[in-house]
């Protein structure tokens, strides 16, 4: 669970309220750095958001879950301590706000169907969690842990372990007992899901049949805590958009891990593309779908794994301003060679090391 504060809120800058979509949505980067969350005048009404909460309220009632969390507006993802519902960052609620994120961030999280449907169904995971009082059972806590571990903030999971499933990036739920409950209930939760051939002989398997027997268990019950308040709702919020960037950019100063710097060097030149030499990063997102099945079906690299490699390496060649090299002959076939010895050095290592 990602909690959002307002550190930095409240600071004594006079600014003109903003009422309406229409007043802020041809500012300028900078100028719309400047307004605060509360002065945006967001709602939950864009067609994709409605139609993924939609979706997530008929799997949990496909799957006789009695109980259906809420929504709102904060600044970040985040399914808080003692309420059973989930708070949506701004960004997807306007595409112009998604494309300062872009900007920002380098990524919209949750900004397609279906990253967005799994970052739902990890939230429901808490919101159940919380809903039922599920960590404050004795077998919940044989399974996964104490709930009352202090969260890190950072964690170093470990990327060639069976023991947690693989839903979200960065192997997420190694993070925290609650992380890994929510995520072995996004894959339980998630239609179609073959989760018991998936994980046949991991001893992730074990948590994901908890989950399993848990929820039949509790079929279409009332919660036990069904408050439908909001915590930190984006209409109370007078942290301004560049307040919330800075302490964002400064909680993940590098999210790309620096180990993959020698191999990027030794397939793409430095420099400026000037030239007309293509981006590193640009030629690897657009050859992503290519690379990922090469890895996987040809070279037997987990699909997780190939995921994480691909998208690391392609943040780390945009901060390192790579290029092709302009005499390169059969780009892609080095490519691949390289991140084939990224993946063998990360499960060699087995550590990884991120920020929360």
């Amino acid at each position: 669970m990602r909690s959002a504060g307002l550190a930095g809120a409240g600071r004594g800058t006079t600014r003109r309220r903003v009422r309406s979509r229409r007043d802020w949505v041809t500012l300028s980067d900078s100028e719309l750095l400047e307004l605060r969350f509360c002065d945006l005048g967001l709602r939950l009404d864009e067609p994709r958001l409605v139609a993924a909460m939609k979706a997530l309220h008929a799997e949990l009632e496909a799957r006789q879950v009695g109980f259906l969390p809420h929504f709102w507006l904060a600044d970040e993802w985040f399914s808080p301590d003692g309420v059973p519902g989930i708070a949506i960052p701004f960004y997807l609620a306007h595409p112009r706000l998604a494309a300062l994120e872009r900007r920002q961030m380098h990524e919209v999280e949750g900004g397609n169907r279906r990253w967005l449907m799994r970052i739902l169904r990890h939230e429901a995971g808490h919101a159940i969690d919380t809903a039922y009082g599920l960590r404050r059972r004795r077998d919940w806590r044989e399974v996964f842990g104490k709930a009352s571990q202090p969260y890190p903030t950072r964690y170093r999971p470990r990327p060639a372990s069976h023991r947690f499933v693989l839903h979200l990036g960065l192997w997420y739920a190694q993070s925290h007992p609650t992380e890994d409950f929510a995520e072995t209930f996004a894959v339980w939760l998630t239609p179609r899901s073959r989760w018991r051939r998936d994980y046949g002989g991991w001893p992730a398997l074990k948590k994901l049949e908890f989950v399993d027997r848990t929820m039949r268990e509790l079929r279409n019950r009332p919660a036990r805590n069904a408050a439908r308040s909001l915590v930190e709702p984006l209409e109370e919020n007078v942290c301004t958009l560049r307040e919330h960037y800075r302490r964002r950019l400064g909680r993940y100063p590098d999210s790309a891990s620096r180990v993959y710097d020698r191999q990027l060097h030794r397939v793409f030149a430095q420099g400026s593309t000037e030239g007309g030499e293509p981006s590193a990063a640009s030629y690897l997102r657009g050859a992503r779908p290519r690379l990922r099945q090469a890895l996987v079906k040809h070279a037997g690299i987990h699909p997780y794994l190939a995921s994480h490699v691909l998208r690391t390496a392609t943040e780390r060649a945009r901060v390192l301003k790579l290029k092709l090299k302009p005499t390169a002959m059969d780009q892609e076939r080095a490519v691949l060679q390289m991140l084939e010895r990224i993946i063998l050095d990360t499960l060699l290592r087995d550590r990884e090391d991120f920020a929360l």
